[in-house]
């Protein structure tokens, strides 16, 4: 007989997603192989870059027009691209995202990220 009762993981909450307006999307994208390897955390915003069509950490070179924030924790290597799943729409705290080292958001990122329905707030407060 099937259990439909059992404990099958758990999760914990940090903070990432703030708000549930606009919807939160996922799909999967190719994050660019690196010279040197590198750890992107949860939360990355990722860039995809017009010549190869492939992302990139936001500030890196040729990193293009923002795009997607990275869904997982994942490790970039120097052999092969690494195909992740990345958020393309949905409400974020704008103190939990990452950039490149040195790199300062601007407002045109803001706008280029919120032509694609990604958008930043801080969490409700509790009543």
């Amino acid at each position: 007989m099937t259990e439909l009762n059992r404990k099958i993981g758990d999760m914990e909450f940090d903070g990432l997603i703030t708000d549930l307006d606009p919807p939160v999307q996922v799909r999967g994208g190719t994050i660019a192989k690196l010279d040197t390897g590198a750890k992107y955390a949860r939360g990355t915003i990722l860039a995809v870059s017009e010549g190869d069509n492939k992302l990139r950490i936001l500030g890196s070179p040729d990193a293009g027009t923002p795009h997607s924030i990275l869904c997982d924790c994942c490790e970039v290597g120097t052999v092969a691209d690494s195909d992740q799943a990345v958020y393309t729409a949905g409400c974020f705290h704008p103190g939990k995202v990452a950039v490149a080292d040195g790199y300062t958001i601007t407002e045109k990122d803001l706008d280029d990220l919120r032509m694609r329905n990604i958008v930043f707030r801080q969490p409700h407060e509790a009543l």
